[in-house]
């Protein structure tokens, strides 16, 4: 019997497998990423605490007005802006990128571009 897995169990099973390689700490916090179909969202975790320091999301009233939608690359990259400019208001440069079992491709990628362009060493 061939058991069929769905895409939400491969994404489960590569974001566990990122996360048993990389953790946040105080000074160097994780960037963690989640992307529905409708939004995006960008946390900064501290895992030594289990404390988010900074997020930013498609679901914020600022973003929300100023985009048609929280589902495209242009959202990813108001959103990646917008954590870059939190965390170094916050003091952090360093970070560690999580793409949350997400492929590193479209949305997340171009998180990941703003932020680093916005100032985040990752």
């Amino acid at each position: 019997m061939i058991i069929k897995k769905d895409r939400k169990q491969v994404t489960r099973k590569r974001h566990l497998r990122v996360r048993r390689k990389i953790q946040g700490t105080a000074e160097r916090p994780r960037l963690a990423i989640y992307r529905s179909s409708k939004h995006i969202y960008a946390q900064l975790i501290d895992d030594d605490s289990s404390k988010t320091i900074v997020s930013a999301s498609t679901i914020e009233k600022p973003l929300k007005e100023s985009l048609d939608t929280g589902a495209n690359k242009d959202a990813a990259i108001e959103v990646g802006k917008l954590i870059a400019s939190r965390a170094k208001e916050k003091g952090i440069e360093f970070v560690v990128f999580d793409r949350g079992g997400f492929l590193y491709h479209g949305r997340v990628a171009a998180l990941a571009d703003a932020a680093r362009e916005g100032g985040l060493i990752f």
